[in-house]
């Protein structure tokens, strides 16, 4: 059993909940919680960590022997653990790997496209809703936050394992890509003339989402095939980044459900 936040183990843990530069030289990232160890896929589970309290519960012992696992104090436990209130379980798994051909390789992609989206929930959010939605895969710029962060990890409800997400170092030249394969690129964009619900998304499709603040910067949304808006009423004038990528996508979804 692991008693002391000296240890090695419970140090490098804490080490990989807080930086993302430790995270991307191990290659692994950590998902707390029951749900996120059992969705995991087996093939990428590297480690289990538990609390002593968790493996005291009936049966709860015998879902982690198949992985290597550590029991750890319960005050120990807390400690290294993101969430104020763990529920015993953390999972150490290694990092996905996907090319531009896994997102968007299929025969009727539908993507999404994120622009310097900061909040950890809100992308936490979208990979979930996209996973919903029937998207194919999610290409992000490198000043997106990192995917791995602990509260993205979370807000995705394991969605993260299962939807194909990319990290590109020039989202410019990327999306030149995407149109030289068909793809239609939508910006959801304050100057759209267009509201949403009125344009074709049954064919390869694929939307722009910008940053919370400032939306899309200039070069990127001029990349757009068409800017598409979202009608306000009130004073509002925009609506939290996460909500608008699910109303788009839905729209997508229910346009290719007919």
């Amino acid at each position: 059993m692991i008693t002391s936040l000296a240890n090695a183990q419970m140090k490098n843990i804490m080490q990989l909940n807080a930086k993302a530069r430790v995270r991307r030289e191990q290659d692994v990232f950590v998902a707390e919680g029951m749900k996120m160890f059992l969705e995991a896929p087996p093939s990428s589970v590297q480690k289990v960590y538990v609390s002593e309290h968790f493996i005291m519960k009936e049966n709860d012992g015998d879902i982690i022997e198949k992985y290597p696992y550590e029991i750890v104090k319960d005050d120990v436990f807390h400690k290294v653990c993101d969430t104020k209130t763990p529920q015993g379980i953390l999972t150490v798994l290694k990092q996905f790997h996907y090319s531009e051909k896994d997102i968007y390789g299929g025969e009727n992609p539908l993507l999404l496209l994120l622009e310097g989206v900061q909040d950890p929930g809100n992308l936490g959010t979208m990979i979930r809703t996209s996973e919903g939605a029937g998207v194919s895969g999610i290409i992000m710029d490198r000043n997106t936050a990192d995917i791995y962060n602990p509260k993205v990890i979370r807000a995705t409800m394991g969605s993260v394992y299962r939807m194909p997400f990319l990290y590109v170092d020039d989202l410019h030249a990327c999306i030149r890509r995407l149109k030289e394969e068909g793809i239609c690129v939508y910006a959801s964009h304050l100057s759209g003339e267009e509201l949403y619900t009125q344009k074709n998304y049954r064919n390869k499709t694929s939307f722009l989402i910008g940053n919370e603040g400032n939306g899309l910067t200039r070069e990127t949304a001029e990349l757009a095939d068409a800017y598409i808006k979202i009608p306000m009423n009130g004073r509002v004038e925009s609506l939290n980044a996460a909500i608008a990528a699910a109303l788009l996508l839905y729209e997508a979804d229910r346009q290719r459900r007919m």
